[in-house]
């Protein structure tokens, strides 16, 4: 029988590798002879864990963030399972070449789920409440391109909110001088009178040009000192190590930065293309109403709820308001199988609960009052 100080010596004074181990103890072992073959595979694989352990690099998808949050730290992401966050993807019918609304309040799972799923195409603006843009740390995880990075940017609600109305009651007022339109056999009084030129005062010109005249200014300029000319040729050397810094620094791009005022008008000329809701901790109902008229005509959206009461409200307000059709609320359910020879069977361990989604596509109160009658 080896004992623990004697693997310790073993391995720390003589350097012997973890196999060398396992094979040292699975040989001084009285029992191990004696146990089956399962009981035997099970012995080999608890002492390589402890005594040969292995790392396995990858690299990082949606698919381990989201499971490896859901396991060391579920509250940080709502609680949200892989499954419904595939499930919120493809409802949402999120694909290259599109321009997504998310409003993610899971520390910027859905936004980087999203920006992988782009591929470097379209945009992903991610959209806040109040002043202070909520917390998207977890995209430093995903290990995007510059290219992916640079496609996601932050902007209030309240801005995107208050550009929508401008848009609108612009537009309202273009449709409103365009059905008027010009009054006929009108004819302005002031233009049918002849222009008859009137004498120009050249006195009061030529008054006016001297006194428009530039009058040049003495400045005193002198000749820098020795010292002041070391203190400059310090400062630009410390400029030019500055520059050299934030050239390294600009090579990784900071995702959530501000989108351009072109594309700002795009969106609200256009709306965006599909809209992604991710607010366990508060109400939606409360602010969907202010979000869907930022998406264009037949976009669909999904809203990730961890309980389904405060869907089922936000749904029955859509339903009321005739703003949506196809509005389906729906409870993705995984169950994880393990495959072995002869021992496949569910895991004995499993999270029954998923939350739920409330999805639909956005239509006008027009064409939805139009299609029930």
């Amino acid at each position: 029988m080896i004992s623990n100080h004697y693997v310790h010596t073993f391995q720390n004074r003589d350097g012997a590798s973890g196999d060398t181990i396992v094979e040292a103890l699975i040989a001084n072992s009285s029992t191990f002879g004696k146990k089956t073959v399962f009981s035997q595979e099970k012995y080999k694989l608890k002492k390589q864990k402890k005594y040969a352990p292995k790392v396995l690099l990858r690299r990082p998808s949606t698919r381990s963030i989201c499971e490896t949050y859901f396991k060391k730290s579920p509250a940080r992401t709502g609680f949200m399972r892989v499954d419904a966050l595939s499930l919120l993807l493809s409802m949402a019918n999120v694909g290259p070449y599109s321009d997504v609304l998310v409003v993610d309040m899971v520390g910027g799972l859905v936004v980087g789920a999203v920006a992988e799923r782009l591929g470097g195409t379209g945009y992903v603006c991610s959209t806040y409440l109040g002043s202070a843009p909520s917390s998207i740390d977890i995209i430093r995880m995903y290990n995007l391109s510059s290219d992916m990075t640079s496609r996601i940017v932050q902007a209030p609600l309240g801005d995107l909110c208050s550009l929508q109305n401008s848009f609108n009651a612009s537009s309202v007022l273009k449709d409103s001088i365009q059905a008027e339109g010009p009054e006929p056999n009108t004819v302005p009084v002031e233009n049918t009178e002849p222009s008859i030129p009137q004498p120009v005062d050249t006195t009061v010109l030529d008054e006016k040009a001297q006194s428009s005249e530039v009058q040049p200014t003495n400045i005193d300029i002198s000749e820098p000192t020795m010292d002041e000319q070391i203190n400059q040729d310090d400062n630009s050397s410390l400029d030019c190590k500055g520059n050299d810094v934030s050239s390294i620094a600009s090579k990784s791009l900071r995702a959530g930065k501000a989108p351009s005022p072109e594309k700002m008008k795009y969106w609200n000329e256009h709306g965006f293309s599909s809209l992604i809701v991710a607010a366990p901790g508060h109400e939606v109902e409360s602010f969907v109403a202010d979000l869907l008229p930022l998406l264009s005509y037949s976009a669909p959206f999904a809203i990730y709820h961890q309980y389904l009461q405060p869907l089922a409200a936000c749904m029955h307000s859509l339903q009321v308001s005739k703003t949506a059709i196809g509005l389906q609320i729906s409870e993705p359910w995984l169950r994880e199988y393990q495959v072995l020879p002869s021992r496949t069977h569910p895991h004995m361990q499993m999270n029954a609960f998923g939350g739920y989604i409330l999805s639909g596509i956005r239509i006008h109160n027009g064409d939805a009052c139009n299609g029930i009658q």
